[in-house]
């Protein structure tokens, strides 16, 4: 089975930023590949439309095959609301509790993001399995992509 992982929007800016260039590349190699399915959503696609042209002509013109998209819900929305009512973030993070709640939702096998402050932190990600556990939802594996890329398998 290819493993789904949910792309937050870092993941596509990382293609352009210098620290994150080469890791977001061959990511998205192994998303060519076939190797595993970007998971993207509507959200990611209204935070790119904020994002310098050259990024949102990267997220425009990459092949959608191996990616699949789905939509931040009304379930999402409250999952979110209740990540920030038990304080794993601010409200300034409302953003991201509705990534880690879509992709949660959604089931997906990983989240990844190169934000390391709300996201790919282990005391956020304590945070956010405790809310979704207490809420009914699976616990969610989050990685930064450097993890997805290089693994035990790869020489």
């Amino acid at each position: 089975m290819i493993p789904r992982l949910y792309f937050d929007t870092s993941v596509f800016g990382g293609v352009f930023d210098e620290e994150f260039e080469e890791i977001s590349t061959l990511l998205f190699e192994k998303v060519k590949l076939g190797q595993i399915i970007c998971v993207f959503s509507d959200l990611s696609e209204a935070e790119l439309k904020n994002a310098p042209p050259h990024v949102r002509d990267y997220f425009i013109n990459f092949p959608k095959e191996n990616t699949e998209f789905v939509k931040v819900n009304e379930e999402a929305f409250l999952l979110a609301e209740k990540y920030l009512e038990e304080k794993v973030v601010g409200k300034t993070s409302a953003d991201d509790c509705r990534h880690i709640a879509t992709a949660t939702i959604n089931k997906v096998d990983y989240l990844v993001s190169w934000n390391f402050k709300h996201i790919v932190n282990v005391f956020r990600i304590r945070g956010y399995n405790a809310v979704n556990l207490k809420n009914g939802y699976i616990q969610l594996d989050i990685r930064s992509p450097k993890e997805i890329v290089y693994n035990e398998n790869d020489n």
